[in-house]
């Protein structure tokens, strides 16, 4: 596996030479931040962070995440057609400049939603959380945005506007877009030599009647039957997949990976409650509600390859920064899954 890391940017405060010190740390992952959804990256901005990398002893070559344009998504034509032809130009160019793998999503609105970034556990850490009754306490359509995930580059009638819109696309909508998208971009992918990996839906079942279709083992085969290519594949997020109860993610990441089909893991830990609710965790499995050895352990047995970064780690030891992303935790989330990977091959060697 190679080791990576999320970065955003020179304005990060997790810098690249923090980063560089975590063991077995090989990859950089990060993107264009200031380029706004649909539009073609400039190719100095690429350059710009590969060289950045490269000075540190890392490696640019996965970018997560060059954003898919709710008209995409939406079916809007001609807008449609116009942005995939710059999320193509998009995969060209970073392919120029050595990347390998693209993550991506195709959740409506928002990227992801917590109700809570900053909840303190009886340790004093805090953790990204999202609580069912929180969650309904809230009206999209009368409150605006004011989740954390949500684009806040919304207004309120901008909102209503796409939550109509969505409602009337539906699951079978969505799905006929993203089939478009694919047939479209997959090709260059290939052309590249670049993965595609689509991040599940976070978290996995439907909000305020938005359409949510990437979220369980019968849709991830569906998925991946639209175009059968190793370039159309998973980034298979264990905390975004785990926190629907009914989701065996240690069996996924063993289906998935002995078909080559996931170009990415994102590796976290989550604690379920009862009621639907979770809490983001320390990534050691006894802290949460999966079995993390047994993911790394299906990982080996199936031979993985790709990518692999700690995922939303807590805030811990005072530190301050963009919550989920701090250094601290993040960094002995890494040291915990070079562990686990060492472990697992050596048995396996045995």
């Amino acid at each position: 596996m190679k080791l990576s890391f999320r970065w955003y940017g020179d304005s990060d405060p997790v810098s690249l030479q923090y980063i560089s010190q975590i063991p077995n740390m090989h990859s950089i992952v990060s993107a264009v931040y200031d380029v706004a959804p649909g539009e073609v990256w400039p190719e100095e901005s690429i350059a710009h962070i590969k060289t950045q990398c490269e000075a540190h002893g890392l490696v640019f070559d996965v970018v997560e995440s060059i954003p898919v344009p709710e008209e995409i998504k939406l079916g809007k034509q001609p807008l449609c057609d116009k942005y995939i032809e710059a999320y193509k130009e998009n995969i060209r160019r970073c392919a120029k400049y050595g990347v390998k793998c693209v993550c991506y999503n195709f959740m409506p609105v928002f990227d992801w939603t917590r109700t809570q970034l900053d909840k303190m556990a009886p340790d004093g850490s805090t953790s990204l959380v999202m609580y069912q009754d929180q969650l309904r306490g809230i009206d999209p359509m009368r409150d605006g945005l004011n989740l954390p995930g949500w684009d806040a580059s919304y207004g309120k009638e901008d909102l209503k506007r796409l939550l109509a819109e969505y409602g009337e696309l539906g699951e079978d909508g969505l799905w006929k877009n993203l089939t478009h998208f694919l047939r479209e971009v997959i090709p260059v992918a290939e052309a590249c030599g670049v993965k595609m990996a689509i991040h599940p839906d976070d978290p996995p079942y439907p909000i305020f009647g938005l359409p949510r279709i990437i979220t369980c083992e019968k849709n991830l085969d569906r998925f991946l039957k639209i175009v059968d290519s190793p370039s159309n594949g998973l980034t298979l997020c264990t905390g975004s997949l785990g926190c629907a109860a009914s989701n065996d993610v240690t069996a996924m990441v063993k289906k998935y990976s002995a078909m080559g089909r996931i170009g990415f893991m994102h590796i976290r830990n989550i604690r379920n409650l009862p009621d639907g609710s979770f809490e983001e965790s320390g990534h050691y499995s006894a802290c949460g509600s999966l079995d993390i050895y047994e993911i790394v352990h299906a990982l080996v047995e199936t031979g993985f390859d790709g990518y692999v970064r700690p995922d939303h780690g807590r805030m811990i030891w005072g530190e301050q920064g963009k919550p989920g992303y701090g250094l601290y935790d993040r960094a002995l989330g890494s040291a915990y899954i070079n562990g686990l990977f060492e472990a697992c091959e050596k048995a396996g060697k045995q």
